[in-house]
């Protein structure tokens, strides 16, 4: 099992910045690919950065590309998010993931395990 707690999210005006965080705990052999998604109100999961935990590959959607930022810190078991130039549309509930097994999927499908979520919201 890998449990995963996010923080960071909150209110923000365009082209504000913020930082989301996940901390994991668990098993580490559930790691292998670490993820973020969005939920938009009325709209599907939408896949946001993906992160491998050895090697620290990476891999965004074209959406956020030049925007947002996913990193890994081994030491502290944590995975980030930084947000800059944030828009109106940004606003959802973002979800850290983990045991994905193709840093270049989109599929939530791949993923085993999932936080509870925080929510951004980006005011215009």
């Amino acid at each position: 099992q890998v449990q995963l707690v996010e923080s960071g999210g909150g209110l923000v005006q365009a082209g504000g910045s913020l930082r989301l965080s996940c901390g994991v705990s668990g098993r580490t052999t559930n790691r292998y690919v670490m993820g973020w998604f969005r939920r938009a109100p009325g709209k599907d999961r939408e896949f946001v950065a993906a992160i491998t935990w050895t090697t620290g590959s990476t891999y965004h959607a074209d959406s956020v590309k030049g925007r947002f930022t996913i990193s890994r810190d081994n030491a502290k078991n944590t995975v980030s998010l930084r947000m800059n130039n944030l828009k109106p549309e940004d606003t959802a509930v973002y979800y850290c993931a983990a045991g994905g097994r193709v840093l270049t999927t989109a599929h939530s499908d791949e993923y085993d395990y999932w936080g509870q979520g925080t929510q951004v919201t980006v005011s215009s």
